[in-house]
């Protein structure tokens, strides 16, 4: 009798507000997506007004609008600027902010200079970047860095908070006593931190490049109050061309979009194995 209880299948009930849910956020992502592939590969003649016009498969799939696209953005000098401003933001930010992470996050259960230090810099995040504007654009023009210099500097002071709360978090998981035990072997604390610390926070090292180089990438604000009238463009802004007061080219702005997916896309691709692991053990506590 206990054999055969134990031998039938116990059925496994469907958990059904959790599975629409995740049916409804898939069609979420999934429909602007598609939106974005069909009308980019479609002529500005397939365009109706109706709702089967707009989301009917191109009639034939031509690489024009991206050629057109590539051309009127000045694509390649737009994508140089952005992967410049990007990568460097990234780099700056990746050294900068898991110093301040690291000393802030070993001192500040001990030191009331270090939490409020913590306090502080967290608070950042709460500051909207419509308040910064103008300060910001007057104080670059004066520096003489309303360039992408200066475009790069606000980036690192913009994403210091959230980095530095991910660090912080994260260094609760990195056991005190790899420390103690580089110490005891004569290293000093700049040597312990590049040679042991450093190393161990590579997950965390991949999740804020990817969460940096994802708003810096996408950002349009920035760049176009403080690099106006330099003549230089990233990516958003190069965009930003299909808009006029007239109307938008709706095929021509999406094919530019789909280009510009590509490069951080691949970049997210790299880094996803480290983001999960990262995001997780960083925001414990």
């Amino acid at each position: 009798m206990r054999r055969k209880k134990d031998e039938i299948k116990v059925k496994e009930k469907v958990n059904w507000p959790v599975t629409i849910l995740l049916i409804i956020g898939l069609v979420t992502v999934i429909f602007p997506l598609y939106m974005t592939v069909v009308i980019a590969f479609k002529q500005p003649s397939e365009m109706t007004n109706s709702i089967a016009g707009i989301l009917s498969l191109p009639k034939t799939w031509s690489f024009s609008n991206f050629i057109e696209a590539i051309q009127v953005t000045d694509f390649w000098h737009s994508l140089l600027n952005s992967v410049l401003i990007t990568g460097i933001t990234v780099g700056i930010s990746i050294l900068v902010h898991s110093m301040v992470g690291y000393a802030i996050g070993r001192n500040k259960a001990r030191k009331k200079f270090y939490n409020f230090a913590y306090l502080y810099i967290v608070s950042g995040m709460f500051v909207p970047f419509a308040i910064l504007m103008m300060p910001l654009v007057k104080q670059t023009a004066n520096w003489g860095i309303a360039n992408p210099v200066g475009v790069i500097l606000c980036y690192v002071v913009f994403y210091m908070p959230m980095n530095v709360l991910l660090y912080a978090g994260y260094l609760t998981n990195i056991p005190i006593a790899l420390e103690e035990a580089a110490k005891v072997d004569g290293a000093t604390t700049w040597r312990t931190y590049w040679t042991v610390i450093f190393p161990i926070m590579k997950p965390m090292h991949a999740t804020v490049a990817v969460l940096t180089a994802l708003g810096t990438w996408n950002d349009v604000m920035t760049p176009l109050v403080i690099m106006s009238g330099s003549g230089l463009n990233t990516l958003p802004l190069a965009q930003m061309t299909f808009q006029t007061q007239f109307g938008t080219n709706y095929n021509l702005a999406f094919a530019s979009y789909l280009l510009a997916l590509l490069p951080i896309l691949i970049f997210y691709v790299i880094c996803q194995k480290q983001i999960l692991n990262g995001v997780v053990n960083g925001a414990v506590k």
